[in-house]
């Protein structure tokens, strides 16, 4: 049984591989603005969630044999705004004053998909809601933050397990979720489709 992570996120990588995971990484390529337009008025739980599963479907033509297949997408809700990824140097810098010293809504969506001789045989998807506390960074704290690159590629302009977790204060919920992989909520979709985490771990070397 094969772990495929339908992501090219190296911090998502990380969090699976220090849990005792080595996945088969394939990148969805997913336009994610089409498969949001397609949905009428989302709720964000919806669109992460739908987002999320577009991911873990687009990669199954390249899986075959028995695996499973886990996609996952991110997005920050701050005063009701729902934003990803920021791209441009001055959005990633205006987000911040607006959230700098309150606090937002990271949800994550998970879809996993389970094969069997190349053939699906079950679907499981959610999504988790983790309540991020941000400090408030100075004006040259903020600008060299933004100025490392590392915010304008990532949901909500910020990590917990880079150079961003200088400026969290704390996180009420799943941390594994704000880095971009909800362990718990993986393990309850594997489970829905039939699948122990444990059986997925790859032996440890002593």
């Amino acid at each position: 049984m094969r772990f495929v992570l339908a992501s090219a996120s190296p911090a998502r990588l990380a969090v699976l591989r220090a849990a005792g995971i080595d996945p088969v990484v394939r990148v969805s390529g997913v336009d994610e603005d089409a498969v949001a337009a397609a949905l009428t008025a989302p709720a964000p739980g919806e669109l992460v969630t739908a987002l999320a599963l577009a991911k873990a479907e687009a990669v199954l033509p390249d899986v075959d044999g028995d695996a499973v297949v886990v996609g996952c997408d991110s997005m920050l809700s701050i005063h009701g705004e729902v934003v990803g990824k920021p791209g441009e140097p001055e959005i990633a810098a205006k987000r911040w004053r607006a959230m700098a010293g309150g606090t937002g809504e990271l949800l994550t969506g998970h879809a996993v998909v389970r094969l069997r001789d190349g053939e699906v045989v079950a679907r499981a998807h959610d999504h988790k809601v983790t309540v991020v506390r941000f400090a408030e960074p100075s004006e040259a704290e903020l600008e060299a933050y933004v100025g490392t690159g590392e915010p304008l590629r990532v949901a909500g302009g910020f990590t917990l397990d880079g150079l961003g977790g200088w400026f969290v204060e704390g996180v009420d919920g799943d941390p594994s979720s704000v880095i971009g992989i909800s362990l718990p909520l993986t393990r309850g979709l594997l489970s829905q489709v039939g699948i122990s985490v444990t059986d997925l771990w790859t032996p440890q070397q002593h």
